[in-house]
């Protein structure tokens, strides 16, 4: 079974939902993106999302977008973030998605991107930005690999379109809890109604990022959705530790267990 998805079937038997940090890999620069991952897979992270840079990101905030133009300044790949998930993929028991751009996938090439993934030691893929067409050939090289492939639904997205994107997902459908981008918020969102409809046309677990901040909000969130994505609030916490000169990998482990 995927990763993936046993880190799903854990969090039912926990009754509980999954923990899914994100991180932008590259940034902070030190540690160095394996480390961050073993301190977070320690403190409990279910699933962890790792974002490979991209110039030009559509649904980031400031923060995420920031850190990722610090990461391609410091010259980060995807051949070096490959690098370092294998170096600590046999280390950790956390599912792996990577969140990528459909120009870097399609740049290197479908097959051979998804394929690398995998043999990296990646669980699973998210594209944002592909279109849905585009699914298709990404499902299909996906399962080859026996990676998940999730689509995002946007709140805006009527029910017979989640419907076409919920057929192309495995693993997870990712619901984006407001619309614009990426970004801290100070309450959590009212998502119960947008849950219980992607519901009716999917059996795969619902999981609910953007503006997702605190334990409290993941706890809110968790009584209806089985999995919460927490993006900016860690990649600033990151931030702030490495220019205070303190413990990253700490400061990664202490707010991820606080989500826990």
């Amino acid at each position: 079974m995927n990763r993936v998805d046993q880190a799903f079937s854990r969090c039912r038997d926990d009754g509980r939902p999954a923990i899914m940090p994100y991180l932008t890999a590259g940034d902070p620069p030190e540690p160095v993106l394996g480390d961050l991952l073993v301190a977070m897979d320690a403190a409990g992270a279910d699933i962890i999302e790792v974002g490979i840079p991209f110039s030009d990101p559509i649904a980031d905030g400031p923060v995420i977008a920031s850190a990722m133009h610090r990461a391609l300044s410091r010259g980060i790949t995807p051949e070096r973030v490959l690098e370092e998930v294998r170096r600590v993929r046999g280390s950790i028991e956390s599912a792996l998605v990577a969140m990528v751009s459909t120009s870097i996938v399609v740049h290197v090439g479908v097959d051979a991107f998804v394929t690398s993934c995998g043999d990296a030691g990646f669980d699973g893929l998210i594209v944002p930005d592909a279109d849905l067409d585009d699914f298709d050939r990404l499902g299909t090289a996906c399962r080859r690999a026996g990676l998940t492939l999730s689509p995002l639904v946007a709140p805006t997205t009527g029910l017979e379109r989640q419907r076409a994107i919920a057929d192309r997902a495995s693993g997870f459908v990712y619901l984006l809890a407001r619309a614009g981008v990426t970004g801290e918020r100070s309450s959590a969102p009212d998502i119960e109604g947008r849950v219980e409809a992607l519901r009716t046309v999917t059996d795969l677990p619902v999981c609910v990022g953007f503006g997702i901040s605190t334990a409290e909000h993941v706890r809110a969130v968790g009584r209806h959705a089985d999995g919460a994505v927490v993006g900016s609030a860690l990649v600033r916490v990151l931030d702030q530790a490495h220019h205070q000169g303190a413990d990253v990998c700490a400061a990664a482990h202490a707010f991820v267990t606080d989500l826990r």
